[in-house]
């Protein structure tokens, strides 16, 4: 597979990558596995969504996608670029936001230190009113608006609301409260509709994408894909012909803390503490890591076609690698298991979280009947 350079010349091209997110599947990866494993109108799914790339990949190539993601950061990037509002529509929603703005003036007074000097005012009182009034789980202008948002909550002063921060993963309050503080740094002065009606020019320059038929669940595949798969056995759905998807890695990164800054914008807790919960914390232990495995994959064995085809992204440390391949063989006995090595080109969970090991990267198990 080669990666094809993008041109941005298309609506495809200008919605594939929104949202910011580790582990995500280079977009040219994510078209090249679709084109060789499906043709137009064959049904994929992906139990470990993200913010849902292969989805996008197969659904604008004329599949039908069924996507399962848990954290609600990924669901709404995912979600959005397959099905975004209109441009007018994001328009008058993020107008009216911004006439609500000074009804928070009490609120950002309670926010704590990190708020305050991660963002100015006008930011802070725009982000409360959208925090509270987008209802981006039911609404489709809202939740394009809070994509948009969740965007370029952080990152590059230059290119985001907010003071210099990573966009790919929040920081921590404490680290950035001192670095900011040690070298002077206040919160860029921004309007935030302005900002936004900029961006909006950038995104919807080529209108929106032509997408096929896909259904992407905010839940947990544990729970979800026993329905499914009694739907596809009553006739109600049709079975996968591909299974595309890379699982969470073990003991490497907690969902909750890399997108803390982000799932507060969705009403959650203004704090990075790391969260437990089943499959929210940094899947540490391993009989529950195997048991996740052998859950959603068994699980997706009976969504799959006779002939379907197995396609997994995961991690070549040790445990990790050696209980995808463990529980792959054990679910799909009677396919063929290939192995494509993928060393290290960019940032991966593996090089940034890991032990250190640049040359290891990651590695596809494809499973063939």
């Amino acid at each position: 597979m080669r990666q094809t350079p993008r041109t941005y010349q298309t609506a495809a091209d200008r919605w594939a990558g929104i949202g910011p997110y580790y582990a995500m599947f280079p977009v040219w990866f994510a078209d090249a596995v679709v084109r060789e494993f499906t043709a137009s109108g064959d049904v994929d799914l992906d139990p470990f969504a993200g913010r849902g790339t292969s989805i996008f990949s197969a659904s604008v190539q004329g599949r039908v996608e069924v996507g399962i993601e848990l954290n609600p950061v990924g669901w709404v990037y995912a979600r959005t670029k397959l099905n975004p509002a209109s441009r007018e529509a994001v328009e008058d929603r993020i107008y009216e936001l911004g006439t609500r703005t000074e009804r928070y003036r009490h609120a950002d007074d309670e926010l704590l230190e990190f708020f305050k000097l991660c963002f100015a005012p006008s930011v802070r009182r725009f982000l409360l009113a959208a925090r509270e009034h987008l209802d981006w789980r039911r609404n489709k202008t809202d939740r394009t608006t809070m994509a948009l948002l969740l965007v370029h909550l952080h990152g590059k002063r230059t290119d985001s609301l907010s003071n210099q921060m990573r966009q790919t993963k929040s920081m921590s309050p404490d680290y950035a409260i001192r670095w900011w503080q040690q070298r002077r740094m206040s919160p860029p002065s921004i309007d935030p509709v302005s900002f936004l009606m900029r961006k909006l020019d950038w995104r919807y320059a080529r209108g929106v994408p032509e997408t096929a038929r896909n259904h992407v669940y905010l839940e947990d595949s544990v729970t979800r894909l026993p329905q499914l798969v009694a739907r596809a056995r009553s006739g109600e759905a049709p079975r996968a012909s591909l299974l595309f998807t890379s699982p969470p890695y073990f003991h490497l990164t907690n969902y909750h803390y890399d997108q803390w800054l982000r799932l507060w914008l969705l009403g959650g807790s203004p704090s990075a503490a790391r969260v437990g919960g089943r499959h929210r914390g940094k899947f540490e232990g391993r009989v529950a890591y195997r048991a996740l495995l052998a859950r959603v994959f068994g699980a997706a064995a009976h969504m799959m076609k006779r002939n379907g085809v197995v396609y997994v992204r995961t991690d070549r440390r040790a445990f990790t690698y050696r209980t995808t391949v463990e529980v792959l063989g054990g679910t799909f006995p009677h396919k063929e298991l290939l192995r494509r090595a993928r060393p290290v080109q960019g940032p991966t969970q593996t090089q940034l979280f890991g032990n250190g090991i640049s040359y290891l990267g990651e590695v596809d198990l494809i499973l063939l009947p």
